[in-house]
């Protein structure tokens, strides 16, 4: 059976976007049960708000919907998975990406200040990341993997990430642990 957000969802996909009134209209539905559905398809990321409407100066504001680009979805992982069938050099990358981030220049600065600009920047990259002291040296933790969806063909990120990290806080760095099947986390030790 299908449920009133899945109808509302599919109003919108074939309608790129529309108010809860022209839903509530097409779906013979309720305008505040249309409100209440598109709240919470709002609050959990699969539709977004692209205009406010006011109708002639009077009563509420008349919000257009739309799908969200999460909810559209993206080729980015069928693009990624084509250059990396190309064989692209990971360390070359790693250190494109270290230097795009301005996270070549902290070899000046302390180790904790390093490791806390590096998280942060880090963080901004979708990675939930982490660190902490060891005694071999510090650790940096991963607990999401932004590439998740190709890894598994491509472990090679692992060793962009590895040179990320290294260029970063110009140190030798070794992955001790790796993220399995979007479970657990990723550990790399610097040294």
């Amino acid at each position: 059976m299908i449920t009133a957000r899945q109808k509302v969802l599919a109003h919108l996909k074939k309608t790129r976007a529309a108010s809860a009134r022209e839903i509530a209209r097409a779906l013979n539905m309720s305008a505040p049960n249309v409100r209440h559905h598109l709240g919470i398809l709002t609050s959990d990321g699969r539709l977004e708000v692209i205009s406010v409407n006011q109708r002639g100066g009077r009563g509420r504001p008349e919000k257009i919907y739309s799908l969200s680009q999460s909810a559209l979805g993206d080729n980015l992982s069928v693009l990624a998975d084509a250059l990396l069938n190309e064989k692209n050099n990971m360390e070359t990358v790693g250190e494109h990406i270290a230097q795009s981030q301005n996270l070549i220049g902290l070899a000046n600065q302390s180790m904790p200040k390093k490791l806390s600009v590096l998280v942060e920047k880090l963080n901004e990259m979708h990675y939930q990341a982490r660190w902490e002291a060891g005694a071999e040296g510090p650790r940096i933790i991963f607990a999401r993997c932004p590439y998740a969806k190709i890894i598994e063909s491509h472990p090679e990120l692992c060793e962009m990430d590895a040179t990320i990290l290294k260029d970063a806080l110009g140190s030798n760095v070794k992955q001790t642990a790796k993220i399995d099947k979007v479970q657990g986390v990723c550990i790399f030790a610097a040294r």
